[in-house]
């Protein structure tokens, strides 16, 4: 007769499935919320990003629409800053907060910034581990042999490295978002109380970083505890 035990380190994912969530609430509640608020200076993302890149020194780097919404990021690689449908053409408060903070990616990269250069060399290592951590950890809980615990280890080696990928994330996205601020109020783009707004976007997009960053947490210490369940058993 075969019966389900309860595995009570579910918890953990549950945690980390919430934390997710009320993270992930707030930034839209507040991106909305400030997203309906013009700028007095009229520019848009685009406009912005470009102005904030060409202020600071910055030629090289090309500013270019993408699909989807919130789906702003810098590109290193092909040195090109996407700026999504709810950031390109709005002139919001927020909007010019996104591309500010996506600008401050650029900055990063021209001065060398080293947790960027650092993530940038996790990338590789952290796909890998995110595409076959779970599929060995899966085979070794399946197969009754000595390989078994040897995949389960493999598996979890693989997964903290997109762990540790997060985790200097973290740093990277906060200094973004810091460089953001400073040179929106350098420049005098946005007005005090625009700065203050401003700030409060960024610092809801940060929290889904670190809950993202959590729950990783969380789900790594779930592998290692039923991991060595496992090796008890």
């Amino acid at each position: 007769m075969y019966y389900y035990r309860f595995d009570s380190t579910y918890i953990l994912v549950l945690i980390g499935v919430v934390i997710c969530m009320l993270a992930s609430s707030r930034v839209n509640r507040v991106f909305r919320k400030y997203s309906r608020v013009k700028s007095v200076c009229g520019l848009t993302g685009r406009e912005a990003a470009e102005k904030i890149l060409r202020v600071n020194g910055i030629y090289d780097v090309q500013v270019q629409h993408t699909a989807g919404n919130l789906t702003d990021h810098y590109d290193p690689r092909s040195r090109v800053l996407r700026l999504s449908d709810s950031t390109y053409h709005s002139s919001s408060v927020a909007a010019i907060g996104v591309a500010a903070h996506e600008c401050g990616h650029a900055l990063q990269h021209a001065a060398g910034y080293a947790p960027l250069q650092i993530r940038g060399a996790l990338v590789p290592v952290a796909n890998l581990g995110s595409s076959l951590a779970w599929p060995l950890i899966l085979i070794g809980f399946l197969i009754k042999s000595d390989a078994a615990l040897l995949l389960i280890d493999l598996g979890i080696l693989l997964f903290s490295a997109a762990v540790l990928f997060q985790i200097v994330t973290l740093p990277v996205e906060f200094n973004a978002s810091n460089r953001a601020v400073k040179v929106l109020e350098k420049t005098g783009m946005l007005r005090a109380e625009e700065v203050k707004q401003t700030r409060a976007v960024l610092s809801a997009a940060a929290l889904t970083y670190v809950a993202g960053a959590a729950s990783s947490i969380l789900q790594l210490l779930r592998l290692i505890l039923i991991g060595g369940q496992r090796r008890r058993d």
